[in-house]
Formats: structure tokens, sequence, C-alpha cells
């Protein structure tokens, strides 16, 4: 039996090496970002009294942050509304009020006002995209 390292060994499993950003071993913004928002947040403790407490203020945060948080990368949706389907519900409901304070008071208004949109795609690592084949005749 030999010794490999970790990288020979999931090499040999299939697991190919990434780095998102080059040399940077934090390659999941999405993880960092909300790992910053749990450590950052207004109501994060100065410390643990053990681990009882660690996750009641994690199972507080977590259902905070994804029930009645509104992002604004996600159209100011909760992450619950885009996950169970709740969003162009949401958005027309906010549109239907705009519109009507629109037309109660247009000179509030520059222009006719619309609910952010949910962005359709959100990629870490996009695919690339493939040329057209081009095809002989």
């Amino acid at each position: 039996m030999r010794s490999r390292t970790v990288a020979q060994l999931l090499s040999d499993l299939g697991v190919e090496k990434t780095h998102s950003r080059p040399h940077v071993s934090n390659d999941n913004p999405f993880s960092e970002a909300q790992f910053k928002t749990l450590k950052y947040s207004p109501t994060f403790p100065k410390h643990f009294t053990g681990i009882d407490h660690a996750r009641a203020f994690c199972d507080w945060f977590f259902h905070h942050y994804n029930h009645q948080h509104r992002h604004s990368g996600i159209g100011l949706h909760t992450p619950a509304d885009v996950h169970y389907g709740r969003a162009a519900q949401v958005r027309a409901r906010r549109q239907t009020i705009l519109d009507a304070a629109y037309t109660a008071h247009p000179e509030r208004f520059r222009q006719p006002p619309s609910a952010p949109r949910i962005p359709e795609a959100t990629w870490i690592n996009p695919p690339e995209e493939t040329p057209l084949a081009t095809q002989a005749i």
C-alpha cells in the first residue's frame, strides 16, 4: 500500500480542482458572503455560552435570514419566496401596489415604478459559450 496526497486521491476519484478566483482558498463567494452576513449581524453575540446557545442563535438567525430578510440580490424577496415559487406572486402584488401609488400621486415619481425583478441565473463559474458548429456544404 502506498501513500498519496489528497489531491492525487481526488484526481483518481474524478474530482477536479477548481479555483473560481485563482489561488484563493475561499472560492465560493456565496458561502463567504453568507458567513460574513452571519458574523457581522448586529445580533451576533460577542461569545456563546455553550453549544446550545450557538445552536439556538443559529436556528433563529437562519429562520430570519430565509423567511423574513429581503435580499437585494433576488429582487427584495426572501430566499423562501424564491425557493418555494412564490416570488412571481409577491412581485405581482408589489407591482399592483406601485401602480396604485403612481395612479394616485404621479407627481411623486419621475416615471412609473416597477417592482425589482429576480435575476434569471446566478453563477459562480458561468459555463463557457460554445461556438456554433460550422456545417460543411
